[in-house]
């Protein structure tokens, strides 16, 4: 029988236990302190670069120029930061600046530059041209813009603020703490590389925050992200920038605007045949029309007129239209030297025909011509407001892209150029249309007039209002087609018209309006009319007045007759009377 043997195995030791234990501690922690702790990263970001930053509204916006005294920025960056109505013409190689009061050409390579056409003299070019860039000189631009400049000690930056930029005073606080510490990051974290070293008790500006970490600017211009805890925060610093505006004095109106237009093709009426418009208070007769690429001007205008509108109260707006010719509009709107010939050739009639305003009828124009358009208005506006001249345009509501006769308006910004936008509400059927219907459904235009309020302010949209009906005739054909055709009726003739076929109009809800038809067995032809009347004209007054609007005005005092003045009042309180 085999002999078994037993060994006994060794047990290892607590403390080996124990430091074994401890050293698989160490080691985990010290792996997982190696991946999170964050230690500083010492990679440096470049913040600027090339010569003479431009330093705006926090980051870099390009390089300027410094040419001795004399800063030039780039005129793209005015354009896209500044002022995007600034333009480049060039025909007269000028770039033409705009206010509320002035218009400024700045010529290249030229010692002066122009105010309202006024010459100021500088000591340098305030244009020059780079590599094909182009470049203006600040300093004339001060006198513009609610803004101002420092160019940064080593940086070389050159720095702009504008009015209303806000920041924090803080100071560098810390004590005893790694310069590591007191880098500015380029993101909230000590990973993220550094754009500049700050040094206790440093000066900074505070301007903004995010997380546990405040982004602040040294005097240099340089900013980044520093911990909260090694800055102090002082005092709140707002720029204000004042510009001192000259004020604009037009000729006042007591109470709503209440216009007709006067209709002259070749002569003008003859005023002793013109009956009191009682509540009228400004005539806008069709004087002044475009007729060459030039920007030459035809002229119907009477002195005698003007006098005669004065004496009986009415304010005289004379109106210039571009002939309604897009090709000659493009033409005479494309250059700044034509575009003043217009406005010059205005003010002078302005002043003698004793105008009291310019009101603008531009229609069917290219879409893409629309800029031109704004930019006349920006132009002509700072020269009529300076005559004491009022300032409207006339447009129509929106109808879809690539319409000459809708598209092209930039209606929000004309608002903000003008005095008054005059919305020409009437030929929702124009004369052409291939089926009959009224010339200006109540409901069409209230709807229309919503979306309009949405881009112009109320105070300065005046509702036109057509005193014209079209009677249509929709003719059945032998073959069983029918053709439609209509012509435009003034407010007598339409009342002629429905005594002549002893016709009684009745109420049509879809309008908003009196409606008659008649059927002619002779013609085997059906004629319609929605009709302008005393019912429908204080319609569209009370319209005007429950949007609280600047006014109405109305095409044309021709087709008007004595009922029309009274019924386009603004008197929210009128009884309005079906017939």
């Amino acid at each position: 029988m085999s002999q078994i043997e037993y060994h006994r195995k060794k047990s290892l030791s607590p403390k080996w236990v124990v430091g074994g234990l401890m050293f698989a501690v160490l080691l985990i922690a010290s792996s997982i302190l190696f991946l999170f702790y964050p230690f500083a990263s010492k990679e440096k970001a470049t913040y600027f670069t090339e010569k003479n930053p431009i330093l705006y509204e926090g980051s870099q916006q390009g390089n300027a120029i410094l040419q001795g005294d004399s800063i030039f920025l780039p005129l793209s960056f005015m354009q896209e930061k500044i002022d995007n109505t600034i333009i480049f013409d060039e025909k007269s190689k000028s770039i033409i600046i705009t206010t509320a009061e002035k218009v400024i050409q700045m010529p290249t390579d030229s010692l002066t530059f122009f105010v309202n056409q006024k010459p100021v003299d500088l000591h340098v070019s305030p244009i020059i041209t780079k590599e094909g860039q182009i470049f203006v000189a600040i300093e004339p631009l001060l006198a513009f813009y609610p803004i101002q400049y420092s160019v940064l000690k080593e940086s070389g930056a050159v720095w702009i603020q504008k009015n209303g930029d806000r920041y924090i005073q803080g100071k560098i606080t810390a004590e005893d703490v790694h310069p590591e510490k007191l880098r500015l990051r380029t993101e909230p974290s000590l990973k993220a590389s550094y754009t500049a070293q700050l040094s206790k008790q440093e000066n900074v500006m505070i301007e903004g925050e995010e997380q546990d970490y405040y982004l602040v600017r040294k005097e240099n211009g340089i900013s980044g992200y520093i911990s909260k805890k090694y800055v102090q925060k002082n005092k709140e610093v707002t720029i204000s920038i004042s510009k001192q505006s000259e004020p604009i004095t037009i000729p006042k109106i007591n109470g709503p605007i209440q216009l007709t237009w006067e209709a002259v093709y070749t002569k003008n009426p003859d005023h002793t045949q013109i009956p009191d418009m009682m509540g009228v208070n400004v005539v806008s007769p069709t004087w002044f029309s475009l007729v060459g690429n030039d920007g030459s001007i035809n002229n119907l205008a009477s002195l005698e007129y003007s006098q005669w509108a004065r004496s009986k109260g009415y304010q005289v707006w004379g109106l210039f239209s571009n002939s309604f010719d897009p090709v000659l509009t493009h033409e005479a709107l494309k250059d700044f030297e034509t575009r003043q010939k217009i406005i010059v050739q205005l003010l002078h009639f302005s002043q003698m025909y004793q105008l009291q305003g310019i009101n603008f009828d531009i229609e069917n124009v290219k879409q893409e011509d629309g800029p031109l358009v704004t930019q006349l208005m920006r132009e002509a506006t700072p020269y009529l407001h300076e005559a004491g001249l009022v300032v409207s345009m006339d447009i129509t509501f929106y109808a879809g892209e690539n319409n000459n006769w809708s598209s092209f308006y930039e209606r929000s910004k004309l608002a903000g150029i003008v005095d008054y936008l005059i919305i020409m509400a009437y030929d929702e059927h124009s004369g052409s249309s291939p089926v009959s219907g009224s010339v200006s459904s109540l409901p069409w235009v209230e709807t229309n007039l919503q979306n309009l309020l949405k881009e112009v302010p109320k105070e300065k949209l005046v509702l036109g209002v057509p005193l014209y009906s079209r009677l249509w005739k929709e003719q059945l054909n032998e073959d069983g087609t029918t053709t439609v055709s209509s012509q435009a009726m003034s407010m007598t003739k339409v009342k002629e018209w429905l005594a002549e076929k002893g016709l009684q109009p009745v109420y049509d809800e879809a309008s908003g309006q009196n409606y008659a038809e008649y059927y002619a067995e002779e013609e085997k032809a059906t004629y319609k009319i929605w009709i302008e009347d005393e019912l429908s004209l204080s319609k569209r007054a009370n319209l005007a007045a429950a949007y609280q609007l600047a006014g109405v005005a109305s095409w044309s005092r021709l087709f008007g007759d004595q009922t029309a003045w009274t019924a386009i009042n603004m008197d929210p309180n009128k009884t309005l009377t079906q017939k």
